[in-house]
C-alpha cells in the first residue's frame, strides 16, 4: 500500500465514523465534545493536556471547554500537585451524557464487527494496532529525517559511534566497531555497488545516528552485512531503529541480497531485542570476515 491509497482508506473510515458531523448521532454533542468526555472518563486533565491528546488548537479547545462548562458537563478543580493549574473533571450530567455516547457507538460498532469472521477480526485488530503505532511514531519523529549519508557527515557520524560505544563500554582496545581504521572516513566505504549508509538528522543539523549495508567480506555475494548501527540516547524510543532497519533491509533486497548478517553483543540488549523483532535469528557461528573479534552474538535474516 502506498501513501495515496492509505490516505484514501483513512478518509473513508473518517467519513463512515461521522467525524465531520455536527453532532454524535442522536446525542447533542459534537465529536470534539464527545472525545473530551471520553478522555476525562479515565482521568482529570488540564486544558493543555486535552489539547495535546486530541491534537486540537488551544483556541478551539478553550471555546469548547467553556461551552461544556456552561452546559454543566464539566467543572474545574484545583490541580493535585500544581496549584497554579486547573483540571477538568466530569460532572454527573457529563457522565450520564457520556454513557449515552457509549451506548450509541457501541451498538454501531458491534454491527460493524458482526460483518467479520474471527480470523478477519484478528487481522483487523492487528492492522489497527500497527497503524496506530505507526502514526504515533511518525508524530514523534517530526523534526528529524533519515537520509543517505553525505561526505560532510563523516565527522558527525564518527562522533556518534564513539559516543554510543563509550556509553556501553565498547572500546577500541576490545576490538569493537569503534576500532575500525576508516571510522573517520565512512562515506567512501559505502559508495561501492550494493552498499549504502543512512543517517538520522535533526532539523538543527545535528546527526543522531545511522546504519549501513555492505557486502559481507569473505562470504558469498548473496549475503550482506548490517553495519555501524548506532543511535544516540536522545533518538531512542522514537521508532528510528525499526525504521532504519526497514530501509536497510528493503535496500538489501532490492540490491539482490538473499540474507543479511550482523554481529552484536549482549551489552546492547535493546538492539538485540529489536533485531529479533525484525526477523533476525541467532546463529551459532560467525560468517565472513568482519574484522571484529569481540561481538559474541551472530544473527542472520532471510530477505
Amino acid at each position: 500500500m502506498n501513501s495515496r491509497a492509505l490516505r484514501a482508506v483513512s478518509r473513508d473510515i473518517v467519513r463512515e465514523l461521522g467525524v465531520f458531523a455536527k453532532k454524535c448521532g442522536k446525542v447533542e454533542l459534537s465529536p470534539v465534545e464527545a472525545h473530551i468526555l471520553i478522555e476525562l472518563e479515565s482521568a482529570s486533565l488540564t486544558s493543555l493536556q486535552l489539547v495535546e491528546r486530541l491534537r486540537i488548537d488551544k483556541s478551539n479547545a478553550s471555546r469548547v471547554l467553556q461551552k461544556m462548562l456552561e452546559q454543566g458537563l464539566i467543572e474545574w478543580q484545583a490541580h493535585v500537585s500544581d496549584k497554579r493549574s486547573k483540571q477538568a473533571v466530569l460532572t454527573l450530567a457529563g457522565k450520564e451524557l457520556l454513557q449515552a455516547v457509549h451506548g450509541q457507538y457501541d451498538g454501531e460498532i458491534n454491527q460493524v464487527l458482526q460483518q467479520l469472521s474471527q480470523s478477519e477480526l484478528q487481522a483487523l485488530e492487528a492492522g489497527l494496532f500497527l497503524y496506530r503505532q505507526a502514526l504515533m511514531k511518525a508524530r514523534a519523529q517530526q523534526g528529524y529525517q533519515i537520509r543517505p549519508m553525505l561526505e560532510a557527515d563523516n565527522q558527525g557520524i564518527a562522533a556518534v559511534i564513539r559516543q554510543v560505544s563509550a556509553e556501553h563500554g565498547l572500546s577500541a582496545a576490545q576490538g569493537y566497531g569503534v576500532s575500525d581504521p576508516h571510522l573517520d572516513q565512512l562515506y567512501p566505504c559505502y559508495q561501492q555497488a550494493g552498499a549504502a549508509y543512512w543517517v538520522i538528522q535533526q532539523d538543527s543539523g545535528e546527526l543522531l545516528g545511522g546504519a549501513g549495508i555492505a557486502p559481507l567480506a569473505g562470504a558469498a555475494g548473496s549475503v550482506c552485512e548490517l553495519q555501524k548501527m548506532y543511535l544516540l540516547s536522545s533518538s531512542r524510543g522514537l521508532g528510528f531503529g525499526q525504521r532504519l532497519l526497514n530501509i536497510a533491509c528493503d535496500f538489501a533486497q532490492q540490491a539482490g541480497y538473499q540474507q543479511c548478517y550482523l554481529e552484536t553483543t549482549a551489552s546492547l540488549p535493546a538492539a538485540l531485542a529489536l533485531y529479533k523483532k525484525m526477523g533476525f535469528r541467532q546463529i551459532t557461528e560467525a560468517m565472513g570476515d568482519t574484522g571484529h573479534h569481540s561481538c559474541e552474538i551472530f544473527m542472520l535474516k532471510d530477505l
